[in-house]
């Protein structure tokens, strides 16, 4: 363009170079475009590291459907595939609908009960298993504490929302809860754990003691499972909590396999004295 410049009108030297020079400073000058491109990427991934969570198809390498865009997030707990919904007929019957809702309220209340190692790191593992239990209407006692902790009618209670280091769980009652295995893994690791009771909750069978017999609960010596679905299968697991002192069961000497179980598992645990009945939880002696 310089070169056709000069020889149309003449141009003297010293304009045509200058005139070259600042065509080359021009072309030269970066463009402002890539720094802000950079800037928004970084944004973007300060504003993904701040999040309390990703969601589990956000995750690296996690699989999801691409029907997700026809699904709310409650709906995210879904174990059925979209399509398996679609090509089954509508059954209207009062009695399928209603088990339509508890079962879809059963897998959204098992998906909220999942472990959070965000709420673990946070609170410490004795303050975030206090905070799970508590919001269930369960009950808690502190190490050093003379009464037991429990939430109210619209699920208040008095805990601190950071990690104090003196707090430690000494028992956990979790009678009459909704439980679900899926839940049990946020009372891992409860090093001064000596009391845990899972009496009449329901949907606690064999594949949730194996659960807890491998949370680290090292100085637990009380558990209760009366009122569960605990056969005498699951009982092995116990091999796993030497400390174990106390174990109560319902009619745990009802049939041979019952008692032929006991009998492995406290020659295994010569300390562990099984009893049949509760006594009231005020009147457990934990020393």
């Amino acid at each position: 363009m310089i070169n056709i410049l000069r020889s149309s009108f003449n141009v003297p030297t010293f304009i045509s170079r200058t005139i070259s020079l600042s065509a080359e400073r021009y072309v030269d000058v970066p463009s402002s475009k890539p720094l802000k491109e950079e800037r928004k990427i970084k944004i973007e991934q300060d504003i993904k590291d701040m999040q309390w969570r990703q969601k589990p198809h956000e995750q690296k390498g996690a699989w999801y459907s691409k029907f997700k865009v026809f699904l709310e997030d409650d709906d995210e707990v879904s174990r059925e595939s979209l399509m398996t919904r679609v090509i089954q007929p509508l059954d209207l019957r009062p009695k399928k609908v209603k088990e339509f809702f508890v079962k879809h309220a059963e897998e959204k209340e098992r998906f909220l009960q999942q472990f959070i190692p965000d709420r673990h790191e946070i609170l410490g593992n004795d303050l975030a298993a206090a905070h799970f239990i508590l919001f269930r209407f369960g009950q808690v006692k502190f190490k050093g504490q003379n009464n037991w902790m429990k939430a109210d009618s619209e699920r208040n209670f008095n805990l601190p929302d950071k990690y104090v280091s003196n707090m430690f769980l000494e028992a956990i009652d979790c009678e009459n809860m909704t439980l679900y295995y899926e839940g049990l893994d946020n009372i891992r690791r409860l090093k001064h754990l000596r009391y845990l009771s899972f009496k009449n909750v329901k949907k606690f069978d064999d594949w949730c003691l194996d659960r807890v017999s491998s949370l680290e609960l090292d100085n637990l010596s009380v558990l209760i499972l009366s009122g569960t679905e605990v056969t005498f299968r699951g009982l092995g697991a116990l091999y796993r909590i030497p400390s174990l002192k106390r174990l109560t069961l319902d009619k745990p000497y009802r049939d041979p396999e019952w008692k032929l179980t006991i009998a492995m598992l406290q020659d295994i645990l010569p300390e562990l004295e099984i009893i049949e009945s509760t006594p009231p939880i005020e009147k457990i002696d934990k020393k």
